[in-house]
C-alpha cells in the first residue's frame, strides 16, 4: 500500500492527520470557501471567511473523529485502515470520543456566533447525518453511499448560508451538484478496496454486486446526470457563457472517466475515475466563481 502524507509523518502528528482525513477535509474547505465567495457580491471579507473556514475545519475534524471512533473495529479488519490510530491502539477511544464531541460542538457554536445560526444548523446537520446515519448504515446497506452523500453535499450550502443568512435556488443547485458528484467518487474507491470492505463485513455496492454491473451502470448514470446539472447555474443566471461551456467540458471529462470504468472495470480505470473526481469539484466551482454574475443572484 502506498504511504499517505499522514503515514509518512511519524509520531503523534502523523496520527492526528490520519484521524482528521486531510484530503476529505481539504475538499470540504475548498467547496465551502468557493460557495462563500460566490454568495458575496462585494469585495471579499477575508477575515470573516478565514474564521468560517476555521470553524468549518473543526466541524470536519469532529465528524471524522467520531466516525473513526464508531468504526474502530471494522477499520481494524481492513488493510487500508488498520493502521489508523484507534484500531492500532495508539489513541484511546475515550479520548477520541471526547475530542470529537468537543471540537464538533466548538465548530458548530463558532459558526453560529461569527456567521449566523442557520450556518450552525447546517453544520449540525452535517455532523448528525454523517455520524449517526451514514456511519452505522455502512454496516447495514449498500444504500449508505446515497445517505453519506447528503452531509457530503452540505459544505457549499454552509458557505452560502454564512454570507446570505438564508438559502435559495443557488444553494440548492450547489448542493445537488456536490451530491451527484459523490457516488462515482465513492464507488471508485469502493471498487479498488472491495476485498477490504468484504473482509470488514461492509455491504458496499461493490461487495454485494460481484459482477460489477450495477456499479458500472451507476457511475456512468450519475456522471451523465451531472452534465446538464453542472450547466444549470448558467441557465438561471448565476454565470455566463464561459462557465456554461466550461462546465460541459469539465463534466464531460468526468463522464468519460466513468465510461472507461463502466466499459473496462479495473484497478487502473477506478483509479482514473477517482483522480478525475478530485479534479472535478474544485475546477467546476472555481470556474463558476470566475464567471459568476453577482448582480443576478437572488438577494435576501
Amino acid at each position: 500500500m502506498r504511504p499517505t502524507a499522514a503515514t509518512r509523518i511519524p509520531g503523534f502528528w502523523g496520527d492526528v492527520l490520519l484521524l482528521i482525513k486531510p484530503g476529505i477535509t481539504m475538499l470540504v474547505l475548498i467547496s465551502t470557501a468557493l460557495a462563500y465567495r460566490l454568495a458575496q457580491s462585494g469585495p471579499p471579507t477575508w477575515l470573516h471567511l478565514g474564521a468560517v473556514l476555521v470553524f468549518t475545519f473543526l466541524v470536519g475534524v469532529g465528524a471524522s473523529s467520531l466516525n473513526q471512533f464508531i468504526e474502530r473495529d471494522s477499520d481494524g479488519r481492513m488493510a487500508r485502515t488498520r493502521n489508523r490510530p484507534l484500531p492500532s491502539g495508539r489513541f484511546r477511544p475515550a479520548s477520541v470520543l471526547a475530542g470529537g464531541l468537543a471540537v464538533s460542538a466548538g465548530g458548530i457554536a463558532g459558526l453560529g456566533l461569527i456567521a449566523n445560526w442557520l450556518t450552525a444548523a447546517v453544520a449540525l446537520t452535517v455532523t448528525v447525518t454523517y455520524v449517526l446515519f451514514y456511519t452505522p448504515l455502512k454496516q447495514v446497506t449498500a444504500l449508505n453511499t446515497l445517505v453519506g452523500a447528503f452531509p457530503g453535499a452540505l459544505p457549499p450550502v454552509l458557505g452560502w448560508a454564512a454570507v446570505r443568512g438564508e438559502l435559495g435556488r443557488e444553494a440548492a443547485v450547489l448542493f445537488l451538484i456536490q451530491y451527484l458528484w459523490q457516488p462515482p467518487h465513492v464507488l471508485a474507491i469502493a471498487w479498488r478496496h472491495r476485498n477490504d470492505y468484504a473482509a470488514a463485513g461492509m455491504p458496499m455496492l461493490t461487495v454485494s454486486d460481484p459482477s460489477g454491473m450495477s456499479t458500472r451502470r451507476q457511475v456512468a448514470l450519475y456522471c451523465a446526470a451531472l452534465i446538464p446539472l453542472s450547466a444549470y447555474p448558467a441557465m438561471i443566471g448565476m454565470a455566463g457563457g464561459i462557465y456554461f461551456y466550461g462546465s460541459l467540458f469539465i463534466s464531460g471529462i468526468y463522464f468519460l472517466a466513468a465510461v472507461a470504468m463502466a466499459v473496462r472495470p479495473s484497478e487502473a480505470t477506478a483509479r482514473l475515475l477517482f483522480k478525475v473526481s478530485l479534479f472535478f469539484l474544485p475546477a467546476l466551482l472555481g470556474l463558476l466563481l470566475y464567471d459568476a454574475i453577482p448582480q443576478t443572484l437572488s438577494r435576501p
